[in-house]
């Protein structure tokens, strides 16, 4: 059984165009990919059911879906909620974190994540076989599964809830479910406040010890060209396994 989901996770309804925002992706690279996609944690977003449209196939993977359909969409209704209403809020004290309102209104921007919710809705009851209920630091895949692993905010993005231990073994997990010659991609490197991640420097020598490659790459955001940062993760050899034990620093 998967783990329960952390408390005060908001559980989001991200479309696939947000997505490749976030991950420097684009609709035509998504569709060129040569295997299947991981989405970890999937959220209620729309990118299974968008994704599989352009012949690309995603599995999303999060411990919320052990509840049933209806609590999973209501809890994503009221994360949508919550959203709303800490917007505006968020926006004028960072508004490095968010683009210009005039590059996406507000109210346009909540509509696109209740168009995700309803296509996650239908699609997760279509297709239950591409969600998947489960939790890092363990996943129930193979070694070397998908040619491309997205992660959208819950590592680093929640330090409160998951220290520089569990950080570690998630990243040494969706590197472990990474097929050599793809790539696993974290985002945000920074905490729901706009702080950096300090210790991002010792997870990623740690990361080098365990044999995992990882860079920083940056991409213009779109809408304002400012810059987004986002954790690419490669094999350093041919395997990576699950270690049996991570040390903490």
């Amino acid at each position: 059984m998967a783990a329960p989901a952390a408390p005060g996770i908001l559980l989001t309804s991200r479309p696939l165009d947000e997505y490749c925002g976030l991950f420097g992706l684009t609709r035509a690279a998504l569709a060129a990919v040569r295997g299947p996609v991981l989405d970890c944690p999937g959220g209620a977003a729309g990118l299974t059911a968008e994704a599989r449209a352009l012949g690309c196939h995603v599995i999303a993977a999060d411990p919320a879906y052990a509840a049933p359909l209806p609590a999973v969409t209501a809890r994503a209704l009221a994360g949508r909620d919550a959203m709303a209403g800490a917007m505006a809020g968020a926006m004028r004290a960072a508004p490095h974190l968010y683009p210009a309102p005039r590059d996406l209104p507000p109210d346009r921007y909540l509509r696109s994540w209740d168009r995700a919710r309803r296509l996650f809705a239908a699609d997760s009851a279509a297709h239950p076989e591409d969600y998947v209920a489960a939790a890092l630091p363990s996943l129930p895949f193979a070694d070397h599964t998908f040619a491309l692993t997205l992660s959208g905010y819950l590592l680093l993005a929640y330090p409160g809830q998951f220290g520089p231990r569990h950080q570690l073994a998630g990243l040494l997990e969706l590197a472990r479910v990474t097929a050599p010659g793809g790539e696993a991609r974290i985002y945000p490197l920074h905490d729901g406040d706009g702080r950096r991640c300090p210790h991002l420097g010792d997870l990623r020598r740690e990361l080098g010890r365990h044999r995992v490659s990882s860079e920083i790459r940056a991409f213009p955001r779109p809408g304002d060209g400012r810059t987004r940062r986002i954790l690419v993760l490669t094999h350093a050899r041919s395997r990576i396994h699950r270690p049996a034990g991570v040390p903490s620093r």
